[in-house]
């Protein structure tokens, strides 16, 4: 069990995932490391026992001074999806830095487990729903394309030099700080509320972000998730439809829908990504953004629950609407 005698090292730690992580790591007693940027924002962390480590998680100099005697890593960094960033910063964050992680985890004497944090979305749209751990891969993107390169290498290199590993692919991840699924809350407030496909069920499949870090840090100590890939998600799925509707109920207003064809709105996110992206601006809408209320996710989450024992606290409704208050309360409503 992680306790205040291990060295424990976050990736990522200052994101939505990596803060709520960092805590719970904190309340173990570990000694704790955090490699951050000089440009990240640390405020929500502050006050913690941490130790700062400065540097891109990409850079071998960083990753020499930060993994020193840890027993556990916990790779939790991503490069998010913004118009200034371009394909290599993908690949150096995502696959160069867990190739550097791995290699010298690999080297520390009391190593014990190395907790890659992969994505649901390198399985792309959902064909036949729920899909489990074994589905195709399908990424779509730079963004997908560079995660799946990282979680096969690194499963590759774990089982040709005993790393201990863990792989865990969050759905989508929502709760207290996140802001990517505001805009979701934001159409159920409008009198009508648009939905993308005249033929669409819109499935999606979410994990609060408690639940996720809960899962994680009970997922690097379990002898049975040794060498697993887990789909961390809640027992069931939730249509967008279902979603607005829950939303609508809790701001006490009834919910409802306009199905309008999706293609104009695909054409209108090519074009502004083909104005936008040269200028380093971000597009006001985007082909992501608009297959993100097309596509269905959908997923068997059963591998978590039996064979790693573990039980999500939040059901999707309950989540649903305790972040709706959160939002209120922070008069993003």
């Amino acid at each position: 069990m992680i306790d205040n005698n291990d060295i424990v090292l976050v990736t990522g730690g200052t994101g939505f995932t990596g803060v709520h992580l960092v805590k719970a790591l904190c309340d173990t007693g570990a000694t704790v490391r955090v490699i951050a940027r000089a440009s990240s924002n640390r405020t929500a962390l502050e006050g913690l026992p941490i130790e700062w480590v400065i540097g891109d998680v990409y850079d071998e100099a960083t990753i020499k001074k930060a993994i020193h005697d840890v027993n556990y890593v916990f790779h939790v960094a991503a490069a998010y999806r913004e118009a200034k960033i371009s394909d290599d910063i993908y690949w150096k964050v995502h696959v160069q830095s867990t190739q550097l992680l791995a290699k010298h985890a690999l080297a520390q004497p009391n190593f014990k487990r190395f907790l890659h944090t992969s994505t649901i979305g390198v399985h792309g749209h959902i064909e036949h729903p729920p899909a489990d751990e074994d589905y195709r891969y399908a990424p779509g993107d730079e963004y997908q394309k560079t995660k799946v390169e990282a979680e096969e290498w690194i499963k590759d290199f774990a089982q040709e030099n005993a790393l201990a590993l863990t792989v865990v692919r969050p759905a989508g991840i929502y709760g207290p700080g996140d802001r990517r699924l505001l805009k979701v809350f934001k159409m159920a407030k409008l009198p009508i509320c648009p939905i993308l496909g005249m033929n669409t069920k819109n499935l999606y499949h979410l994990i609060h972000v408690e639940d996720l870090v809960a899962f994680m840090v009970h997922a690097a100590q379990e002898s049975q998730t040794l060498g697993g890939v887990y789909i961390c998600g809640n027992d069931s799925d939730i249509s967008f439809k279902s979603m607005v509707e829950i939303i609508a109920s809790q701001l006490g207003k009834k919910a409802r829908f306009l199905r309008l064809p999706v293609t104009p709105f695909f054409i209108l996110g090519d074009l502004c990504e083909a104005i936008c992206k040269p200028l380093n601006i971000e597009p006001p809408i985007y082909r992501r953004r608009v297959a993100f209320f097309t596509k269905d996710r959908s997923f068997n989450t059963s591998r978590m629950q039996n064979e790693a024992k573990f039980t999500c606290q939040y059901s999707n409704e309950e989540g649903i609407r305790a972040l709706c208050d959160w939002y209120r309360e922070q008069g993003w409503l």
